[in-house]
């Protein structure tokens, strides 16, 4: 099992855009110092509390000329909202800037993106489609040529091309069941949303388990938890309850935008029924005690969280858990505090071991 670090990098009202930038980048430094095996950033807009990482291409150049071996993932790259045929070559020339530590997730996006995009509902999954075989092509043929609905190019050739052959891991993510099912055709990996205890991701993740064992695909799930850590359970909820919660609501804050009944049909005409749902709006509503008990969170003393790595890797198909360290508001020490213990007492009981 591989351990990787997830951040959204939210940013609570009256943080400073700048300080939570370089507190992020002084972060994924010391995930590369202690051994952590890649670094997760989401592509995201507009909603301060829910994250300001606008440019993760930007974020992971410059974290490469700090850094020795840590991988780049970028979870996940808004599909719909991008020009596939210039994403390709900036993919290409982030792979070169990282020496080819670059991994890609290609989503379809959070339903609350594509107003303020400019972009209808509606084109989300055919812009998707098409963006991923222009991706996938432009990076395997020297020229290539596509005729869609949104998209239309010939003989084109995208330049600088891509250190890693025939083009950086892929990946992706969501809540849908039709995208698992892609995710295990295609052997890409897949990411669990970091909010929902694992009663609820086993159905689409036997999806995609399926899928990939049809296909010849050895499953290769991402799952993400926030985690802190300490000896002491009382400090533990002393120093991260409320950035806990925090947590939860910056999460179900964007959804305010989405409040109409007559946005809520849309939602569920248009394949984004997760955010009509209420299931956001409820994680708000749960206590500490709760929080913990459910696994939403890995929180906890060294040996606990061990045990709950444990439970994990036995369900199988679990190729890495990624860390949130930041979360909710929590100061950069705290931070800190929670990649090295994780690094010192956690990470050497599984490494070696298969998953």
């Amino acid at each position: 099992m591989r351990f990787g670090i997830y951040a959204e990098m939210q940013t609570p009202p009256g943080k400073s855009h700048a300080a939570m930038t370089w507190e992020i980048l002084r972060q994924i430094e010391h995930a590369d110092q202690v051994g952590f095996d890649v670094y997760s950033v989401i592509d995201h807009h507009f909603f301060q509390k829910f994250s300001i990482s606008a440019n993760p291409l930007a974020l992971f150049t410059a974290a490469a000329q700090r850094t020795e071996r840590i991988r780049f993932r970028v979870a996940l790259f808004t599909l719909p909202l991008e020009n596939p045929m210039r994403l390709a070559g900036q993919i290409a020339e982030a792979d070169i800037l990282t020496r080819g530590r670059l991994e890609c997730g290609l989503g379809r996006g959070h339903a609350w993106l594509f107003d303020p995009s400019n972009v209808p509902l509606e084109e989300s999954r055919p812009r998707y489609d098409e963006a991923i075989n222009i991706l996938v092509g432009s990076w395997t043929k020297d020229r290539f040529s596509y005729d869609g609905q949104f998209y239309k190019v010939k003989d084109l050739t995208v330049v600088p091309r891509p250190v890693q052959k025939p083009h950086p891991p892929l990946y992706t993510g969501g809540t849908s069941d039709i995208t698992y099912d892609m995710a295990g055709k295609r052997g890409w990996g897949i990411f669990v949303p970091p909010l929902l205890p694992w009663g609820v991701l086993e159905k689409p993740l036997a999806i995609y388990k399926q899928a990939c064992a049809e296909h010849g695909n050895k499953p290769n799930i991402v799952y993400i938890r926030p985690v802190y850590l300490d000896d002491d359970e009382k400090q533990i909820r002393k120093e991260v309850e409320g950035a806990l919660h925090n947590f939860l609501a910056y999460n179900a804050s964007p959804v305010d935008s989405l409040q109409s009944e007559t946005v809520k049909a849309e939602l569920r005409a248009k394949g984004y029924g997760f955010y009509a749902s209420g299931a956001l709006e409820s994680l708000t509503k749960l206590t500490y005690e709760e929080i913990v008990e459910q696994e939403i969170g890995f929180i906890g003393t060294p040996e606990k969280v061990i045990r709950q790595v444990g439970n994990l890797q036995d369900k199988g198909g679990i190729g890495e858990l990624a860390i949130v360290s930041n979360f909710g508001g929590l100061e950069h020490w705290k931070s800190i505090k929670t990649q090295q213990i994780f690094a010192e007492r956690v990470i050497p009981a599984f490494r070696g071991k298969a998953s």
